[in-house]
């Protein structure tokens, strides 16, 4: 019986080859590349141009909770777990996250065996048998740092990935709500309208019974009736925009159209925003902010693709090692083993200037990686700006149309009292009608604007994603 033979190392063998790999290990720490300095950025500014409202460096995650309305936020949570948008950017996370582990498992050894059996051999002659088994084992020594950088654009790329997934949950949830917030200034607008319309018909009736008294004119019955027909004509769009809203919140929410009608068909009160609220300092709302956090990490990618692509006109180097047994047969594969030890290199001395026009290509999407950074700050500040001076504007016409609306009805019913009485002519009617309704119809559309700026408002300062802390992120080197 044949037995498999051991082949052991020589213990200096072993000890040289640790020195080498230690040194070979810090040649090639000292040898990463640095990465390309950034510019200096944008400065945001102290405070926002509203000092009326309370600063605070923290923002609720879940702030469409603060509008009290159960619905709404089954709404949120629904579309956040089955919205298409988001679950697409949780696919590309997850491909993200292979490029990442792809792009490390090249920086490591590589262990390969391989066997062959074969039997060969000529008609009328004898046939022979091979059986053939090896083990090789290979590194990339990486001296330069290619890999490495390389490594580090595809953490970077992970970390934008995730923020972008964060980025698409905010926006649906912005997206829901502000759906929700406009359906239901819909249904409050035509429920004025609905109110309006009875209210002209009785006066329709009003008119009619004193035209055939005889205390009228027919031009009183045909400007009733053409008032009747334009508070018609107003029903069915805003119908129309309540179906429309409720299809494109069932979308949203990862449903078929229709399926949430049956839900939103009973009519609630517009969900108003809490009448205090708190804003994070600009600069604590650009760390809040996703887009923001993966416009900085596209600049970390590019910077690292950049020494990636300078690291690539250097040298390479592979070392290699193999331990290979041949025998007639698979029992007898315990004998001498072929052992290589080698090593190869990848010396670049002229490629018509391939690399060096790569490098400039990567440092010129650096730059674009850093101008798109300052464009994506500046673009934050200023919604946030809008949205303030939007808020505040909307509150200030609010609070006007509210006083309207209240004198409106006032008007209204004096003049319906003094027209029945036979003391005021039919166009001041008309006009204190038109005047309650036009208020009113404002009321609502004004506080369903309101709502949906404070929405738009949580989102511009971040909400809905929480930064990572700083200490569980990599440093940049």
């Amino acid at each position: 019986m044949n037995r498999r033979r051991v082949i052991a190392p020589h213990p200096m063998h072993r000890l040289s080859s640790l020195l080498v790999t230690g040194a070979i290990g810090a040649l090639a720490a000292c040898a990463t590349p640095p990465l390309p300095e950034r510019a200096r950025g944008i400065t945001p500014p102290a405070h926002w141009s509203d000092s009326t409202l309370e600063a605070d460096s923290s923002l609720s995650v879940t702030w469409w909770q603060a509008f009290g309305d159960p619905l709404l936020t089954d709404l949120v949570m629904r579309a956040l777990a089955a919205n298409t948008d988001v679950r697409t950017a949780q696919a590309r996370l997850r491909q993200a996250s292979a490029a990442r582990e792809q792009a490390l498992a090249i920086l490591r050894p590589s262990l390969i065996l391989s066997g062959l059996s074969q039997r060969t051999g000529t008609p009328g002659t004898g046939a022979s048998n091979l059986v053939q088994s090896s083990v090789e084992a290979g590194w990339d020594l990486d001296l330069f740092g290619g890999g490495r950088r390389s490594a580090e654009a595809t953490r970077s790329d992970l970390e934008a990935s995730d923020a972008t997934v964060a980025a698409t949950r905010t926006a649906v949830a912005a997206e829901v709500a502000i759906g929700y917030v406009q359906l239901r200034g819909s249904q409050a607008r035509l429920g004025i309208a609905r109110d309006s319309l009875a209210a002209q018909r009785q006066t329709l009736e009003i008119t009619q019974w004193r035209a055939q008294a005889g205390l009228t004119s027919s031009v009183d019955v045909e400007q009733s009736r053409a008032q009747v027909a334009q508070l018609q004509a107003q029903v069915a769009p805003l119908e129309a925009a309540i179906a429309q809203a409720g299809d494109a919140l069932s979308v949203l929410t990862g449903e078929p159209p229709l399926v949430l009608h049956a839900r939103l068909d009973a009519v609630v009160a517009i969900p108003q925003p809490p009448a205090a609220l708190t804003l994070a300092i600009p600069a604590e709302t650009l760390r809040h902010r996703p887009d923001v956090r993966a416009a900085e990490l596209a600049v970390d990618a590019a910077a690292a693709r950049v020494a990636q692509s300078s690291a690539s006109q250097m040298p390479s180097f592979l070392l290699r090692s193999s331990l290979a047994w041949s025998a007639v047969s698979i029992g007898s594969l315990g004998g001498t083993a072929q052992r290589a030890l080698g090593g190869s290199t990848n010396l670049p001395l002229f490629d018509g200037g391939v690399r060096r026009a790569q490098l400039h290509s990567q440092q010129a999407q650096f730059d674009a990686a850093q101008v798109a950074l300052d464009a994506t700050v500046l673009a934050a500040l200023q919604e946030v700006e809008d949205l303030l001076a939007g808020i505040a504007a909307s509150r200030s016409r609010l609070d006007a149309l509210r006083v309207a609306a209240e004198a409106a009805s006032n008007a209204a019913l004096l003049a319906s009292h003094r027209y029945a009485g036979g003391l005021a002519d039919f166009q001041i009617v008309l006009e204190t009608q038109r005047s309650l309704l036009a208020a009113q119809d404002g009321v609502a559309a004004t506080q369903a604007d309101l709502a949906a700026g404070h929405v738009r408002l949580y989102k511009a300062l971040g909400g809905g994603w929480t930064r990572a802390p700083a200490d569980t992120q990599e440093k940049r080197s």
